[in-house]
C-alpha cells in the first residue's frame, strides 16, 4: 500500500506544476505576446520586464515540481507494473529536459531588445523580428516536450486504471489527456492546418485529468490496495534453476 504521505506530496508537486505552468504560460506570457506583431510584442515586454522574468522562474519552479512528481510516481505506481512505471519515468524526464533546454530561447528577447552595442548593426524592427522569431521557436519546443508528456500521461492513466488505490474514472481522464496532448501537439508540429481546425477546447481534458490527478492524492492520498503482480514463489524458482 502506498505511503499516504508520500501520494499527498506527488499531489501538492502535480498541482505545483499545473499552478506554475498555468501562470508561465498564460500569466507572463499569454499576457505580452501579442500574435505575430513583433513590435507590439516587444513593447509589451520592454513595459513589463519583470512580468516576463516571473515567467521564466515560473518555468523553473515547474520543472522541478515535475522531477519530484516523476521520482514519486516512480515508486508509487511501482507495485502496479514496474517496467511501464520505468518507462513512464524515462518519458517524463526526457520532456523535463527538452522544456529546459527550450527555456534558454525565452532569453533570447531579453537580449535582443536590450540597448546593447553588440547589436548597434541590428534596427529595432529586425531585433523585434527576431525576439518574436525566438518565442515562436519556445513554443515548438514546448510542443516536442507536450510529445513526450503525452505519452507519459497515457501510461500513467493505464497505471492508474490498474492501480486499485486510484479510481478507475481519474486513470481514463489522464489517459485522455495524454491522447490530447499528443493530437495537438503532433498536428502542431508535422500538420499546422489541421492544426487550426483542431478545436480551441480539445486541451480541456488535459488540465481536468492532471488537475483531478493531483487533488486526488493532494486530498485523499492512496487508498485501497494496489494492483495484483504476479509473484513466482521461492521454490518454484529453485526448482526451476535446479
Amino acid at each position: 500500500m502506498p505511503s499516504p504521505s508520500v501520494a499527498r506530496l506527488a499531489g501538492a508537486l502535480y498541482l505545483g506544476t499545473i499552478v506554475f505552468g498555468l501562470f508561465a504560460e498564460v500569466g507572463s506570457r499569454g499576457a505580452l505576446i501579442v500574435g505575430s506583431d513583433a513590435a507590439a510584442t516587444a513593447r509589451a515586454i520592454l513595459a513589463d520586464e519583470p512580468l516576463f522574468r516571473a515567467g521564466i522562474a515560473a518555468d523553473l519552479a515547474m520543472l522541478a515540481c515535475y522531477v519530484g512528481v516523476t521520482a514519486l510516481f516512480l515508486d508509487l505506481f511501482r507495485p502496479v507494473h514496474a517496467g511501464v512505471s520505468r518507462m513512464a519515468a524515462a518519458f517524463s524526464l526526457i520532456g523535463i529536459a527538452v522544456l529546459a533546454a527550450d527555456a534558454l530561447l525565452l532569453l533570447a528577447p531579453l537580449r535582443l531588445l536590450a540597448s546593447s552595442p553588440a547589436l548597434v548593426a541590428l534596427g529595432d524592427s529586425q531585433r523585434e523580428a527576431a525576439a518574436l522569431v525566438a518565442l515562436k521557436m519556445h513554443g515548438d519546443g514546448y510542443d516536442v516536450s507536450l510529445v513526450l508528456f503525452g505519452i507519459y500521461c497515457l501510461m500513467l492513466g493505464w497505471l492508474a486504471w490498474r492501480s486499485g488505490f486510484l479510481p478507475k474514472a481519474i486513470g481514463a481522464l489522464m489517459a485522455l489527456a495524454g491522447g490530447c496532448y499528443l493530437l495537438n501537439s503532433v498536428a502542431d508540429l508535422t500538420a499546422p492546418a489541421f492544426a487550426r481546425m483542431l478545436s480551441p477546447h480539445l486541451m480541456d481534458p488535459t488540465l481536468i485529468g492532471e488537475a483531478a490527478l493531483a487533488l486526488w492524492l493532494l486530498v485523499f492520498g492512496a487508498r485501497g490496495t494496489p494492483g495484483r503482480t504476479i509473484r513466482v514463489p521461492q521454490a518454484a524458482r529453485q526448482g526451476h534453476r535446479a
